[in-house]
């Protein structure tokens, strides 16, 4: 049976038409993160970005599994009576990027993958998860800011205390928390862990861009998206951690831009 029209919260940036493009956060993330991104590199796009189900401030119910994402996903595109779109998406952004064009090849367009985690280390996932079950709090959003720094680069230090301000609330405990549903991050990590999708039947064209320090981004997904998609299929690797539009914003800026463009 399928669930009512979730109405997710919708950050736009950009102008009101025009080619359309959909970006897509990590697990315990939200749409605003990419606003960076949006007014810089890719002005003049209409960019729309959702906080994914169970994050920000969209609604929390469940299922939170990559199937109601997509679902919720194509309810968005359809309410902005969208034809087609291209995507960005990073970390569990990306998985369900290629869930989506899977599921609608022909109103996908391109589709630009920044460190996707697919098909991931079960171990690692269940570690993951277990810790998302019980999120770190803060006294105070000063020390919130102090902590998520801690393995920033510089760059990416001033992204990390703006992501603070926009994502963090104060319990009833009185300690402050980022703005995610637990349930759901655990259940983003589970499905991380689960099989990839098929994209041969998708036309388009699609970009992995790697972060080199980080784990998520193995030879498996390489051979995935290498044998699904041929000389259709990209790929860039930037030194850098995980959250690769933070810690190496103008290196990823230049590659989404170019692929984009």
């Amino acid at each position: 049976m399928r669930h009512p029209i979730c109405m997710l919260h919708l950050h736009r940036f950009g102008p009101a038409t025009g080619p359309a493009l959909l970006c897509l956060h990590g697990v315990t993330g939200h749409g605003r993160r990419f606003e960076r991104l949006a007014t810089d590199a890719l002005a003049g796009r209409r960019v729309l970005a959702p906080d994914l189900r169970g994050h920000g401030r969209s609604p929390w119910q469940p299922p939170w599994t990559a199937e109601q994402h997509v679902i919720d996903l194509i309810d968005l595109l359809d309410a902005e009576e969208l034809e087609t779109v291209d995507i960005v998406g990073h970390s569990f952004g990306g998985l369900v990027a290629t869930h989506l064009a899977s599921a609608i090849p022909e109103h996908v367009g391109r589709v630009c993958l920044l460190d996707p985690a697919i098909e991931i280390d079960a171990d690692d996932a269940l570690t993951a998860a277990e810790s998302a079950r019980l999120p770190p709090s803060w006294q105070t959003i000063d020390d919130a800011k102090k902590a998520r720094r801690a393995d920033r680069t510089p760059a990416g230090a001033e992204a990390s205390d703006a992501d603070v301000d926009e994502a963090i609330e104060r319990g009833e405990d009185g300690r402050y928390r980022l703005r995610f549903c637990p349930s759901a991050a655990v259940t983003a990590w589970s499905e991380m862990a689960g099989p990839v999708v098929d994209l041969r039947d998708w036309p388009g064209r699609l970009h992995l861009v790697t972060a080199g320090q980080a784990p998520y981004v193995s030879a498996a997904t390489r051979e995935w998206l290498s044998g699904d998609l041929g000389d259709r299929f990209s790929e860039t690797v930037i030194d850098a951690g995980h959250m690769l539009y933070w810690d190496a914003y103008h290196e990823t800026a230049a590659e989404v831009r170019a692929f984009l463009s």
